[in-house]
């Protein structure tokens, strides 16, 4: 119970301090706005790409691959951003296991927002191919939990190796690049209206993947935390 209690804390800090700055919500959502106008200037300059065989594939990689460029810009400062001195304060006051989940927590409801407004700005400047609109939704709110988790715990990795973000962007490749195919696998079957069943495997793929990474940061966070 004294776990939940510092997360829940340490977690309403985090919204606080968002709420006060908003600096990592409005830089994001400025990227992910003028890189769909820009996809959507190109696209716009080959005309009848919208209207061939290869545009839904298209719209759907490139949907993801926005998502993860602003992932990596959103969570990447978890731990980043954080100074040694600050984190010693922490040290003395919380479990290093509740200061990890309330990180975790706070990247999935910024990232869950983040992605939906980031869909709906992606429909408004392109034609929605999507045939299953409900199931590509589901798909992008776990798309969001899966770069959460992932970035979150190797965030705090690079954190201790001099704060090297080029050094998250190597950690994250072996990782992230499975969690990208599965999500573009299941968001392309939705857009088929393919039977939601046949991706139920590929989605369990991913959440055991969630899993594993939450664990692997509950457990390798507190020896982190003691360097």
């Amino acid at each position: 119970m004294k776990l939940a209690g510092q997360t829940i804390e340490l977690l309403k800090k985090e919204i606080i301090l968002e709420w006060r700055s908003k600096y990592a919500f409005n830089g994001i959502l400025l990227y992910i706005v003028s890189t769909v106008f820009v996809c959507y200037i190109s696209f716009n300059l080959n005309p009848g790409f919208k209207e061939s065989q290869g545009y839904p594939i298209v719209w759907n990689i490139l949907f993801w691959i926005i998502m993860l460029f602003a992932s990596v810009n959103a969570i990447a400062k978890s731990f980043l951003q954080e100074s040694k001195s600050r984190l010693l304060y922490y040290y003395t006051i919380a479990h290093p296991q509740a200061i990890i989940l309330s990180k975790t927590i706070y990247n999935t409801l910024l990232m869950a927002l983040l992605s939906v407004l980031a869909l709906l700005v992606y429909k408004l400047f392109f034609p929605n191919p999507v045939g299953d609109a409900l199931f590509y939704f589901i798909t992008v709110l776990l798309g969001a939990m899966s770069f959460s988790t992932v970035f979150t715990m190797l965030s705090a990795i690079a954190s201790k190796a001099g704060n090297n973000g080029t050094l998250m962007a190597i950690l994250s490749f072996p990782v992230i690049i499975p969690v990208i195919l599965l999500l573009v696998k299941v968001s392309k079957a939705a857009m088929d209206g393919i039977d939601r069943s046949l991706s139920f495997g590929n989605i369990g793929v991913l959440l055991a993947i969630n899993v594993i990474v939450i664990a692997s940061s509950l457990i390798l966070f507190p020896y982190l935390w003691r360097d």
